[in-house]
């Protein structure tokens, strides 16, 4: 297995993952977007966790971009996507997947 193919998997498991537990949430209390976010910082645990996870997506939306100038790497704005849909468990495999090259 390549480190390429590696980071792909990465990102199905960092995409698939978190989806079962957000569908878990959703089909027990239907698309209510405002308890999700609520639910997000429901206690000091969660909430230190939630974060920390903030945080971190925004420091690799800096970093991510000015290394994509760097290194030429195609379609880097597809980590924002991911990063607002999934979350960084999906943004960061599909980034290192699109900068490492064949």
């Amino acid at each position: 297995m390549t480190v390429r193919t590696f980071y792909l998997a990465a990102a199905v498991i960092g995409t698939i993952v978190p989806w079962l537990l957000f569908g878990t949430f959703f089909a027990q209390h239907g698309p209510d977007i405002p308890l999700f976010l609520q639910s997000l910082f429901a206690n000091g645990a969660a909430g230190g966790f939630s974060v920390d996870v903030l945080i971190s997506i925004v420091i690799f939306w800096v970093w991510s971009w000015r290394d994509a100038a760097r290194h030429d790497v195609a379609c880097w704005w597809m980590v924002l996507p991911a990063s607002f849909f999934v979350g960084l468990s999906l943004a960061l495999p599909l980034y290192l997947y699109l900068r490492e090259r064949d």
